[in-house]
């Protein structure tokens, strides 16, 4: 399996065989860059595709053979969608996760309530949201995460037990930081891109045309091309016999400390 430590051994033994090949016969230097280089790619895809399971296990889909999805929204709350979001999930009959933002919570609370209150679960998806975030300390990490939690608990009286990394990317410091917690990771398998496609029939394709049991859809609550789209996305799916399930059903773990 290919991981970050197994990626690391056989880094160690490549670099033992060129060096004792090099005791012998000359090896040009450029041989040391290309591995190093090949060493820099798998370690950023491993990084950027969350579903590699490369640094630490993050859970994107359900090993199930009942037609069962669970939709998930991030970023916000976001006055100018969610309420109309929550408002469609609501007359379809539709439960859904959404990773907020802590910072975003602030003059936000009583929307944070209503998602609650309807019935959806709150996830954690960090304090800040920053653009470094994957390049925080350990501790500024735990910070930023225990930060968004405690907004959370201010707020709805509910601690967040699952986490969508920021801009889905994964590091070793996460990985700790998981440990400590005792977050859970929660990806996707199908990505929309809502905050890049605007227009509506691609965006419905995009996120149609891959489902299968198990998905996780990733949506914005802040994209309005999700808005315009999502009444005829729960139409589609349940036309083709997908039932939508909370993302704690689908996964079968706990929502909250």
């Amino acid at each position: 399996m290919l991981n970050f430590k197994t990626t690391n051994i056989a880094l160690i033994i490549l670099l033992l065989l060129i060096a004792g090949f090099n005791t012998r016969f000359f090896v040009p230097w450029y041989v040391y860059a290309i591995v190093l280089l090949v060493y820099s790619l798998v370690l950023f895809w491993g990084s950027y595709y969350i579903g590699s399971n490369f640094f630490m296990k993050v859970l994107c889909r359900a090993g199930t053979p009942a037609k069962q999805i669970a939709i998930s929204f991030d970023d916000g709350p976001a006055p100018a969608h969610t309420t109309a979001i929550l408002d469609i999930l609501k007359s379809n009959n539709v439960p859904a996760v959404f990773f907020c933002i802590g910072k975003n919570i602030t003059g936000n609370e009583t929307l944070l309530k209503k998602i609650a209150a309807d019935g959806h679960i709150i996830g954690n998806h960090s304090y800040s949201h920053h653009f470094w975030f994957d390049l925080f300390s350990t501790k500024k990490m735990r910070q930023d995460l225990e930060s968004m939690n405690e907004q959370v608990k201010k707020t709805t009286g509910l601690v967040p037990r699952l986490f969508r990394p920021p801009y889905g990317v994964t590091t070793p410091n996460m990985k700790k930081v998981m440990q400590q917690t005792g977050l859970t990771a929660v990806g996707w398998n199908i990505r929309s891109l809502d905050t890049v496609i605007k227009d509506k029939e691609r965006l419905l394709q995009k996120i149609t045309g891959p489902l299968r049991p198990g998905a996780i859809i990733l949506l914005h609550d802040t994209s309005s091309a999700t808005l315009s789209i999502l009444p005829s996305f729960i139409a589609g799916a349940r036309s083709r016999g997908y039932e939508f399930v909370r993302l704690d059903q689908l996964l079968n773990i706990a929502p909250y400390v």
